[in-house]
């Protein structure tokens, strides 16, 4: 059996994209994502297949406008394929998003919105130790999260 760390960098990255990324707030097959893609870009060739093996690795050299085009179609950038530190911006980025999908994380963000900061912490530090309790693994904040907030 192989393991998802066998397959190619750009396939695991490109397989994570359709897994949690929701452009227009749906999954889209391949064929369906390679249909928009040459309905925005007429002169692009790819199929549903060819996506398909990208995905899996079977296929590895994209050509640099297909390459453009999925970025662009799922909401990122290029260098997302290339940059470790841009993957994991993103994917970072895709489980903060993909946790506030999930039943009830929506309600305690909506009720933490606007609460003072010393107030978060409190209730951040009860949340770790029911998460504890339960036997989850504890949750580490990305470093914009301790100076109060997202910079952009």
């Amino acid at each position: 059996m192989t393991e998802p760390e066998e397959r190619p960098l750009l396939a695991t990255r490109l397989d994570d994209l359709f897994r949690t990324v929701r452009p227009k707030g749906r999954h889209w097959t391949n064929a369906e994502v390679a249909e928009e893609l040459k309905r925005s870009s007429p002169d692009l060739k790819v199929g549903g297949v060819y996506l398909s093996q990208l995905r899996t690795g079977k296929r590895s050299n994209p050509s640099p406008d297909l390459l453009a085009a999925l970025a662009k179609f799922f909401g990122v950038s290029v260098a997302y394929f290339f940059d470790d530190q841009v993957a994991e911006s993103v994917l970072g980025e895709l489980a903060a998003v993909e946790a506030l999908r999930q039943a009830g994380v929506r309600a305690v963000a909506m009720r933490a919105a606007g609460m003072k900061r010393e107030n978060l912490q409190a209730i951040t530090a009860i949340m770790d130790q029911y998460r504890q309790l339960q036997g989850l693994p504890p949750v580490t904040d990305p470093p914009e999260a301790e100076g109060g907030g997202p910079k952009r």
